[in-house]
């Protein structure tokens, strides 16, 4: 069977950089080791004066449709994912077509297009679709691209503020993929849950600790979802295991709970137990509160020795580079924990080629999907050109007052002029209202 899965990928940060330690923290009197080390983010891109969903989504897919060389009749299916979205009827992915057909000869016309939603996870749902797609013969031979884009923003003042981000993913699914093939088994782990929701409002409604709860138990599930379909998962058949990466401070609750469950009943568990104890098992404790009493000291334990943490080192911290440097890109922040991972094992020499991951999907309210994916023999080539370094080295960094500013900009109920920042090259750009309050977008050269 033909493989399928990720081709290409491309992304777009917001031009504008807010540095945590430096700027936010001395601001709202708060101890910079609080985001540093705390959540784990130093620096949040946002989107400059001309910058929105639409822009970056757009300038993403067209640096990978430029360097893979295709043409509008290469792509028979454009998926926008976005928890951004400015309009309840007409889809941000027919925005992005249109800013791609300004500048492209031909156009999307045959090319079906769509707009997903559920909260973070619907990135990969989309690649999902994508994979169907192609999987049932409906492609004609086409790829499909799917972009995943969006602006976090919080209230000012909210506790969320300080996770903030900006920027989109723009990847390419195909037939016989240059950099990762996707795994035809899936876990799911999905609920009925209110822990971070925008009913018919720009900024979200977060219950913070609940939706630390809601991802672990999503992420627990789908887990086991998929072990009932892929067999048994070990820390040693994965390279990375990308996660949703919010932030990365919560990557390091789920990371840990992960690893407890991959290493139960395997040398791991023995070889630890000399040391912490074999895990405890439900069945030996009189109530639930025990065992779960039981289950906290054991983990406190278990990320204690140096088995663990080596295994972090190696395998989740290098997910999570990018996105500390970022922000959360919610629909995109998955497909930046693979992408940060794949650009680490280029910088150390790795060859991957053949490895696999285990990639951990969320989104709230609330599901979780997990699935594996083998890294192709061509994904160094394809991962080498992204010009990532270069993107958030050259973003202009905000002083506070700034901040207050282009926050306000991207505001949907305050109506501010504020001149740009930067100066848009080479790039589609946001241009105003037209009579039925669309968004009006050019590229400027």
């Amino acid at each position: 069977m033909t493989a399928v899965g990720i081709d290409a990928i491309e992304i777009r940060s917001g031009r504008l950089r807010l540095d945590l330690a430096e700027t936010f923290a001395p601001a709202k009197n708060e101890d910079p080791e609080k985001y540093t080390k705390g959540i784990g983010i130093e620096h949040s891109s946002l989107p400059d004066v001309y910058e929105d969903i639409v822009t970056m989504g757009a300038n993403a897919a067209k640096a990978l449709i430029d360097r893979k060389g295709l043409t509008p009749d290469d792509i028979g299916r454009i998926d926008v994912a976005t928890e951004s979205a400015f309009d309840n009827s007409k889809p941000v992915s027919t925005y992005i077509a249109g800013c791609l057909e300004s500048v492209y000869d031909g156009d999307f016309h045959h090319a079906n297009k769509g707009e997903r939603k559920f909260a973070c996870l619907s990135g990969t749902q989309s690649i999902d679709d994508a994979y169907n797609w192609i999987r049932a013969g409906r492609n004609r031979g086409r790829a499909a691209l799917v972009i995943a884009t969006d602006t976090a923003l919080y209230e000012r003042g909210d506790p969320g503020e300080a996770t903030q981000g900006a920027g989109a993913v723009a990847m390419l699914i195909d037939e016989d993929p240059d950099i990762v093939a996707l795994s035809t088994e899936q876990g799911y782990g999905s609920a009925d849950e209110t822990d971070f929701l925008k009913p018919n409002q720009q900024f979200p409604s977060v219950d913070g600790k609940r939706s630390i709860q809601v991802y672990l138990a999503r992420m627990r599930e789908a887990l086991e979802d998929y072990e009932s379909v892929a067999g048994d998962t070990h820390p040693d058949s994965f390279a990375y295991f990308p996660f949703h990466t919010p932030y990365p401070g919560m990557v390091r609750k789920a990371a840990l709970l992960g690893y407890r469950h991959i290493t139960r009943d395997t040398d791991i568990e023995e070889a630890l137990a000399g040391d912490i104890g074999l895990q405890p098992r439900e069945s030996d404790f009189d109530s639930r509160e025990g065992y779960e009493e039981a289950i906290r000291a054991y983990m406190d334990d278990l990320k204690a020795t140096s088995r663990y943490q080596a295994w972090y080192d190696e395998a989740i911290d290098p997910t999570v580079d990018v996105s500390g440097q970022v922000g959360n890109w919610y629909t995109g922040s998955v497909h930046l924990a693979r992408l940060s991972a794949l650009r680490a094992a280029a910088a150390d020499g790795v060859d991957l080629a053949g490895q696999r991951f285990l990639v951990g999907s969320y989104g709230s309210g609330a599901q979780a999907e997990i699935h594996a994916e083998t890294v192709q023999e061509e994904w160094r080539d394809s991962i080498d050109p992204i010009d990532v370094d270069d993107q958030l080295a050259t973003r202009y960094d905000l002083s506070f007052e700034e901040y207050e500013l282009i926050h306000d900009v991207h505001n949907h109920e305050k109506e501010v002029e504020v001149e740009a920042f930067t100066q848009p090259e080479a790039e589609f750009v946001f241009t105003g209202w037209g009579r039925m309050n669309e968004r009006r977008y050019e590229y400027v050269g």
